[in-house]
């Protein structure tokens, strides 16, 4: 099967019929699946949108998404996986990061009418790939359909045209509509755009596939695409990192049931909310996501303020639900409380943004709970990070990934201790007088097994979840399985060029 085409690797393209049909785990899927059939295999999103990323070995920044594709490929993630990220700041803005580094902040419309000057970058990038693998599997953006943004296009269409990808149409029957949805795209697509499919298949399908059987043929005919397969409900995704904020709605209907309960407010720009998901699968705990417009419970043992991509503008919007006031009752019941990154600035003294990197120039008071101050600067912290817990010297893995510096006298009592590359180890974090506080920079604290049971047990909750990365190895493999049963895997390969 690894028979290579001139010019590379093989590439198949996964496009979709709109967001959230499932492409980033189909990628991941078929991304595992091939490399269990000895191919090499890379995974690629020209441009993606979320403020959920991870780390790469060389100091960059690419979606979460394609980190996870990267681990179902058994290797390590690059910058040249996502080489176009956009990271939304406000409803009109986003950060631009192109291959891993901060390139700047631009307006959708200013975007709009820029990027396909990323075009080449973007191709570079895939070609690097094409270079060291068998296949490339690439996953677009949104849609082909929203042809209001085709001027330009790196997303779907124009890189598929631009690189020569076949792509392959992905419907989600779980949400309705499918034929419509498949259809419609045949439709709406000009003529050499519509050209580039080569054909479709159903995503998340639930019950017997030979009700639909029908319903194949009826877009076969009114398509002239053949059908790839038709691929069930996968009840493993749940055990999967969630991708960005299209994921929360479903992420926040997953929990446990475990008697610690935890709670999460769900902030208007939140990132990296991926550093939960170890703790939502362990049995002991309940992770409530807090919806806006919903007060704090006052049972939660523990308040966790996650990551925000938007700190000064999020600690208002915590202040507008009336959070701070649930906060303040928490804390006075004798509750725990924990920030990550940007929920780490929210619980200083002051937060100030002087150069206006994430928002308008100014400054805003904290919550309060720890004694440190945070000012917000250009230059953006990105590294893995290997320590142990201060208290409990328990190791740790994870990363760091923030703007800003935060200073003050409560880390004079650090919540962790960091590896330097001299051998030494380096104080982090934040801890309050009373210890009842506490907030850190580093995030993927609870995917580290002996770290996750440290806190547990912190929190008198036995640890009952073994191992999260054999977690989700087990979850991409039957990911994997359920592709080369569903899926017309041989089919798909000679389509690929």
């Amino acid at each position: 099967m690894a028979d290579r085409t001139a010019g590379g690797a093989r590439a198949l393209m996964i496009q979709g019929t709109g967001s959230d049909v499932g492409k980033s785990l189909l990628v991941a899927a078929l991304a595992r699946a091939y490399t269990r059939r000895g191919l090499r295999v890379r995974p690629f999103k020209p441009q993606n949108m979320s403020n959920n990323a991870a780390v790469t070995p060389d100091g960059g920044e690419i979606g979460r998404a394609q980190a996870l594709q990267a681990r179902a490929c058994g290797v390590a993630p690059s910058v040249d996986m996502n080489p176009v990220l956009l990271k939304p700041q406000t409803d009109v803005g986003a950060q631009l990061v192109l291959r891993g580094r901060v390139l700047g902040n631009a307006e959708a419309s200013a975007y709009q009418r820029r990027k396909g000057e990323l075009l080449p970058a973007v191709l570079e990038s895939f070609h690097r790939l094409r270079g060291e693998c068998d296949l490339v599997v690439v996953e677009g953006a949104g849609s082909p359909a929203e042809t209001n943004l085709r001027a330009g296009d790196i997303a779907n269409m124009g890189f598929a045209r631009a690189a020569g990808v076949p792509v392959v149409l992905a419907g989600d029957i779980d949400r309705g509509g499918v034929i419509a949805s498949l259809v419609g795209t045949h439709r709406v697509l000009d003529l050499e755009d519509r050209a580039q499919i080569r054909g479709f298949l159903i995503n998340k399908f639930r019950g017997d596939v030979r009700l639909f059987e029908k319903g194949v043929t009826e877009i076969e005919a009114r398509t002239s695409w053949p059908c790839f397969g038709v691929m069930p409900h996968q009840p493993a995704a749940a055990r999967l990192p969630a991708e960005d904020g299209m994921d929360l709605a479903h992420w926040a209907k997953r929990a446990s049931g475990g008697p610690l309960r935890v709670a999460v407010p769900m902030l208007s720009r939140i990132a990296n909310f991926d550093d939960l998901d170890p703790l939502r699968l362990e049995p002991g705990v309940t992770v409530a996501m807090v919806p806006p417009g919903r007060p704090l419970p006052g049972d939660a043992h523990g308040v966790i303020l996650p990551g925000s991509k938007a700190t000064l503008a999020d600690l208002a919007f915590f202040r507008a639900q009336g959070w701070d006031i649930d906060l303040a009752g928490h804390v006075r019941r004798g509750g725990w409380v924990l920030g990550l990154c940007g929920g780490y600035q929210m619980l200083g003294r002051t937060v100030a943004d002087p150069d206006g990197i994430e928002g308008p120039p100014g400054t805003a008071a904290g919550l309060g709970y720890l004694d440190v101050e945070t000012v917000l600067a250009p230059a953006k912290t990105l590294r893995a990070v290997t320590g142990g817990d201060a208290a409990s010297g328990s190791a740790l893995t994870g990363y760091e990934m923030h703007l800003g510096v935060t200073q003050g006298p409560d880390r004079a009592r650090p919540l962790l201790h960091l590896d330097t590359e001299g051998g030494g180890m380096v104080a982090e974090g934040a801890v309050s007088l009373d210890g009842r506080v506490a907030g850190t920079y580093v995030h993927g604290l609870f995917g580290h097994d002996a770290q996750r049971a440290a806190w547990l047990r912190r929190w008198n909750v036995a640890p009952g979840l073994d191992s999260y990365d054999g977690t989700v190895e087990a979850a991409l493999d039957e990911l994997a399985m359920a592709a080369e049963r569903h899926l017309d895997l041989d089919a798909l390969w000679a389509i690929s060029r």
